[in-house]
């Protein structure tokens, strides 16, 4: 049996590309690139469904909101380590020798 392939974004974009202008039945566009046919009819039609979001506006500046997004994660990361460092330490006076702590 053999393996699946994993093609890159790029790779799918570009078939998808070709598809979409037309110069090349999928017959040939398969042959060409070793794709099933129905994959790169799968690949064009999600390229032509997102194509839409890549002209809109957006809300703000995207990196902003990055940016909070981080801020927000790394403050629950510091919420967890505390709780860890204190479970562990209640563990260890609960459980005496028998507590792990890492």
């Amino acid at each position: 049996m053999t393996k699946r392939k994993n093609h890159s974004p790029a790779f799918k974009a570009k078939v998808a590309l070709e598809a979409i202008r037309e110069e090349m039945t999928m017959t040939e566009l398969s042959k060409k690139y070793s794709v099933h046919p129905t994959q790169i009819g799968t690949w064009e039609q999600a390229a032509i469904a997102n194509m839409a979001a890549t002209f809109s506006k957006r809300s703000g500046n995207p990196g902003q909101a990055d940016e909070a997004q981080i801020d927000k994660l790394h403050s629950k990361i510091g919420q967890l380590v505390v709780e860890r460092d204190f479970l562990a330490n209640a563990s260890v006076q609960l459980l005496g020798t028998r507590g792990k702590k890492w």
